[in-house]
């Protein structure tokens, strides 16, 4: 078990309320990663026990 959540623990309204660190643009979340995405930054940022991780150094590199 690596610590992650399943897609429903995450709270969508919260998305309202978050932007991304770097750009400071509004995040996607990636219900099938468990990730809060910022295309504009190109990061993914990880969600742990229903808490969205907003570290830049916490954040995968996308694609």
């Amino acid at each position: 078990m690596t610590g992650e959540i399943s897609a429903p623990d995450f709270d969508r309204r919260m998305l309202e309320a978050l932007i991304c660190p770097k750009s400071h643009q509004r995040l996607e979340y990636d219900a099938a990663a468990g990730e809060l995405i910022s295309r504009t930054a190109g990061l993914a940022f990880p969600i742990r026990a229903g808490i969205p991780i907003l570290l830049i150094s916490e954040a995968r590199v996308l694609d």
